[in-house]
């Protein structure tokens, strides 16, 4: 069995940490100053209660999650007897060249080093070790004790050996990993990803239609297929003749853009950008980031977890009369938007909420995979 070393316990290394505990690894986190461990332990056990009130984690399995992490500043500390260690420091490529030449020169070469870029290059990073062999990326998805993706990426010397217990590791952690073969910028998963935005940024740009539209056009569209079958798959389902077909005529049409279009860089200049100023695309962008991302999570969650026979009722967050709703529509612009994306047109009660989510844990609820249902004030998904 491995043993880690998370080196970084910021917004990535304190899950990837908890992740590898969850699966009854040992682990030692690394911070560079015990504030920064405190905050990182402090984040995790946040991420522990969320799951324990969820009923995903009993009592016992919260302790001895937090019994197999054990915490430091030092690097050195971290790795003395580690087998496999993870690096979640900040995006600085200079930063990760020089954290793995000591590293290198610190564990045996035996030892696995994985960088959690999300798409810096894992030959760069190795750059100036010994043995680039043992180098390879592990890129886990945020939040990654909960995203199954892990991109586990060859650098031009990366070997089999680091690939193979690279997966034997992400299994164990009961992780979804998949193979970049080759090092390419963005990975797979991030340049599908920014495939889909730059059209998005373009549909937006060009006035063909509506930021809540080009968004519902994912959600109630491909959205609901994507947890199922990716783009290859619904392929073949679709007729590969078929779809080269609209690849011939469609491809000339789409965005070639080289770079973030217009709209994107004039709200970035205004300092509109998203849930932590409180405005970006949207007003508000975390209230329809939490609702839409928690109804699209327990869709996810219904179909891979139906196959072991587990049922998922879960309801979406919703909006109700409280102090601090009340506060939020006095911007009336925003009180019109959230009224006119909601199924009923008018906010739940906290009875109507509880009345719902009683229903879906009791006997009476059949089990629907990835189906949803209105309800007063918005969507509950079962």
């Amino acid at each position: 069995m491995e043993r880690i070393a998370v080196l970084g316990c910021g917004t990535m290394g304190h899950s990837i940490a908890l992740n590898a505990a969850w699966a009854g690894l040992s682990v030692t986190m690394q911070g560079i100053s015990d504030a920064d461990l405190e905050q990182g332990w402090t984040n995790m056990l946040k991420k522990l209660e969320v799951m324990l009130n969820n009923g995903i984690l009993s009592e016992s399995e919260a302790g001895h999650i937090q019994e197999n992490i054990k915490m430091t500043v030092s690097v050195e500390e971290a790795v003395q007897g580690a087998t496999f260690v993870i690096e979640a420091v900040p995006e600085n490529i200079q930063l990760k060249i020089d954290l793995f030449k000591r590293l290198d020169a610190l564990c045996d070469p035996d030892v696995i080093l994985a960088s959690n870029t999300s798409g810096l290059s894992p030959t760069e990073i190795a750059s100036e070790t010994a043995h680039p062999e043992r180098t390879v990326v592990t890129h886990f998805w945020n939040p990654a004790h909960l995203i199954p993706l892990v991109e586990v990426v060859r650098g031009e010397k990366t070997g089999d050996e680091a690939v193979e217990r690279s997966f034997q590791l992400l299994k164990q952690m009961k992780k979804k990993p998949i193979e970049v073969k080759k090092e390419v910028p963005g990975f797979v998963g991030n340049r599908l990803q920014y495939a889909l935005f730059r059209e998005a940024q373009y549909l937006l740009e060009e006035g063909i239609a509506s930021k809540e539209d080009i968004d519902d056009a994912v959600t109630y569209g491909i959205g609901r297929r994507l947890p199922v079958s990716g783009p290859l798959m619904t392929a073949d389902m679709g007729g590969l003749d078929v779809f080269s077909a609209i690849s011939d005529y469609l491809f000339q049409h789409l965005s070639s853009a080289e770079e973030s279009l217009p709209e994107l860089k004039k709200l970035v200049s205004e300092q509109k950008l998203g849930d932590k100023t409180g405005e970006g695309y949207y007003k508000r962008a975390a209230y329809c980031a939490s609702k839409g991302g928690m109804v699209q999570l327990t869709k996810a969650l219904a179909v891979e977890w139906a196959s072991n026979g587990i049922n998922v009722n879960a309801v979406a967050p919703t909006f109700i009369e409280t102090e601090l709703t009340s506060k939020m529509f006095e911007d009336k612009e925003f009180e019109k938007e959230v009224y006119g994306r909601i199924p009923l047109g008018k906010l739940a009660d906290a009875e109507d909420v509880s009345a719902v989510t009683l229903f879906l844990s009791s006997n009476l609820s059949k089990f629907i995979t990835g189906d949803t249902i209105k309800v007063d004030g918005g969507w509950t998904a079962i």
